[in-house]
């Protein structure tokens, strides 16, 4: 199987806080008759246009793979994670909803074939939508996981997504790359070249100090 095409588009009513995410609704939601069947790729897209012509290259800013798994999507969590990534100051340049198959699931997990608990991982992220994000810029993988919380939610700090959200390490919300290897090699796997959105955010004059 190759790279998984945007599944249903059930956050359409979730996503509405912050200048990237309102993009992204916009053109799923009330786009394109394609947009509105779940082209999260076309509605992404759309960002650069909304929020200016400045780029940012790849090379320039680090980059992380965020994915809240089917418990944080059925649970209505994805407008509050998305909201604490935007108000951190990191920056949304690809997203998409999908149900990944079973054997794709596989491909992600890759590292953990032939551990035990790799059945119930495959069969869990394949087994409802997931939201998968790319996130940019300074310290983000690191920080990232620092947001996100140990995968024990119950040995997550409070404040963290897991923290806040979780009880059992078997529905801890969230995935985010460990290292930029592995976001590399993951962004690779959910996302094209050409999925990734170089734009410019006002805001982050406010951000950063250059």
């Amino acid at each position: 199987m190759g790279r998984p095409n945007a599944g249903r588009s059930v956050a359409c009513g979730a996503l509405s806080q912050g200048p990237a995410v309102r993009a992204v609704v916009h053109q799923a939601c009330n786009g394109s008759q394609g947009a509105r069947r779940g082209n999260w790729l076309a509605a992404t897209a759309a960002v650069a246009a909304f929020v200016g012509s400045g780029t940012v290259s790849a090379e320039e800013a680090e980059r992380t793979f965020i994915a809240i798994k089917p418990d944080g999507v059925q649970r209505g969590l994805i407008a509050d994670i998305i909201a604490r990534f935007e108000r951190k100051g990191y920056k949304l340049v690809a997203v998409k909803i999908l149900v990944p198959t079973k054997e794709f699931a596989g491909k992600h997990y890759a590292e953990h074939e032939g551990r035990p608990f790799f059945e119930g991982l495959t069969d869990f992220l394949s087994s409802g939508p997931v939201l998968a994000m790319v996130w940019e810029g300074q310290g983000v993988v690191t920080y990232g996981r620092k947001m996100i919380g140990a995968t024990k939610p119950l040995e997550s700090a409070p404040g963290t997504i897991r923290g806040d959200f979780g009880i059992q390490v078997g529905r801890n919300i969230i995935h985010g790359s460990d290292s930029p290897d592995s976001a590399k090699k993951e962004i690779g796997l959910w996302f094209t070249p050409e999925d990734l959105v170089s734009y410019g955010l006002d805001i982050h004059k406010w951000v950063y100090e250059k």
